[in-house]
């Protein structure tokens, strides 16, 4: 989901919700610690040199209960990076701790956030030899003889 549509959605919600998408719940008292870009600039295994960039959200829970972010304020802090750092309009990643800080791309249920799991992925995969979809083989049907020795010790089979 790109900034923009970020942006879009906070103007229509009364609340900020985010959700995980094993169905739970960002506590309700999160703050958004950071907003910024982070950019990767990286080699692939095929020799492609790229770029990625992305608008970061830092989720955080903090110890004061009472917190409750609405989506005014978010779309303040999202208005301000945009004023101060020059983001663009870019996808959204949000960073969340859990045994460790995930990152997860960004979906939308029709009420809330959803914090969607990312999964590594080769992109060079032809220049690995990687096949692109494995071949699938249907089991063959072998005919069993009508005589009871088939399988038995000595009778040929194994």
């Amino acid at each position: 989901m790109k900034l923009s549509e970020v942006k879009h959605l906070l103007s229509t919600l009364d609340n900020v919700v985010f959700q995980l998408e094993d169905g739970a719940f960002v506590p309700e008292h999160f703050h958004v610690t950071e907003v910024g870009t982070t950019t990767k600039h990286f080699i692939d295994c095929g020799g492609v040199i790229r770029r990625e960039e992305a608008v970061n959200f830092q989720l955080w829970n903090a110890h004061d209960y009472e917190h409750r972010l609405k989506p005014g304020k978010l779309l303040h802090i999202i208005k301000l990076s945009e004023q101060k750092l020059g983001i663009n309009d870019a996808e959204v990643e949000v960073e969340y701790q859990s045994n460790t800080i995930g990152r997860y791309d960004l979906g939308f249920n029709g009420s809330h956030f959803v914090l969607k799991n990312k999964a590594t992925a080769c992109l060079a995969e032809d220049a690995c030899g990687i096949p692109s979809a494995q071949q699938k083989n249907g089991l063959v049907q072998i005919p069993v003889a009508a005589s009871s020795s088939c399988c038995t010790p000595g009778g040929g089979c194994c």
